[in-house]
C-alpha cells in the first residue's frame, strides 16, 4: 500500500513526508491545543485566552508533535512508509468535549505504516513516542530547576506535567495503545519506562509545590 503520492512527497534530508502529512499535523496541533487551552483557560473569548492557547501548544502541542514524528522517523530508519493521518471527527469532539464538560478524550490520529515490521521492530517503533515526551518532560524539568527561568514556570511545570502524563497513557497495555507493543516485545524496557513516569510524577509533587 502507498501512503504517498509521488507528486506529493516533500524530502526533507533522510526525512520523507508530504503536503497531505504536514496539513494533518498541523490541523491536530491546533485542535488539541485548543482543546487543552479551553480546559486551561476556560471560554475561547476570555481575557488572556490567546496566552492560554500559546501555553498550550508550547507544551501539548509539542508533545504530540514529537510522539507522532518520533514514531515516523524510527521507522523510516527501518526502511518503512510511514505518515501521520489525523482524524477529523475525533479532533472536532476533543474541543466539544472540552467546551460542554470541560473534559479532554483525544485521539488526534496515527502515524500509520507499512513495510518490514516484526515484533521486536514494532516495539521500539512504539517505545520511541513516549520516549520522545519524556525527553521533552525532563527538559521541562530542568527548566523548573533553573532559578534564572523562573518567569517560565508555569510553562515549564505544565509541561512537565502533561509530557508525563502523555507518556504513561500511551503506556496502557491494551488495545492499539502504544504500551501493548512494547509490552509484547520487552518487559524490561516496558516497566523501565512505566518506572520512569511514575519516577516523574513523584517528581512533580516535590518541584511542583
Amino acid at each position: 500500500m502507498k501512503l504517498i503520492n509521488p507528486k506529493d512527497q516533500i524530502q526533507l534530508g533522510r526525512i520523507t513526508t508530504s503536503r497531505t502529512e504536514l496539513l494533518d499535523l498541523i490541523k491536530a496541533w491546533l485542535a488539541i491545543s485548543l482543546a487543552f487551552a479551553i480546559i486551561l483557560g476556560g471560554s475561547i473569548f476570555s481575557f488572556g485566552f490567546i496566552s492560554i492557547f500559546m501555553v498550550a501548544s508550547l507544551t501539548v502541542g509539542l508533545g504530540f508533535i514529537a510522539h507522532e514524528m518520533a514514531h515516523k522517523v524510527v521507522a523510516q530508519h527501518y526502511g518503512c512508509q510511514a505518515e501521520f493521518r489525523s482524524w477529523d471527527k475525533m479532533l472536532l469532539l476533543a474541543i466539544f468535549m472540552a467546551i460542554l464538560f470541560k473534559a479532554i478524550f483525544v485521539a488526534p490520529g496515527a502515524v500509520f505504516i507499512t513495510g518490514p515490521v516484526g515484533k521486536r521492530r514494532n516495539g521500539i517503533i512504539s517505545a520511541a513516542g513516549a520516549i520522545a515526551n519524556l525527553i521533552i518532560a525532563a527538559l521541562f524539568l530542568s527548566i523548573l530547576l533553573s532559578p534564572s527561568l523562573s518567569m517560565f514556570y508555569f510553562i515549564a511545570g505544565y509541561g512537565f506535567m502533561i509530557n508525563t502524563w502523555l507518556a504513561l497513557f500511551n503506556l496502557i497495555p491494551v488495545w492499539m495503545f502504544d504500551g501493548k507493543k512494547i509490552l509484547n516485545w520487552s518487559k524490561i524496557v516496558y516497566f523501565t519506562m512505566v518506572a520512569v513516569c511514575i519516577a516523574f510524577i513523584l517528581l512533580q509533587r516535590i518541584v511542583m509545590r
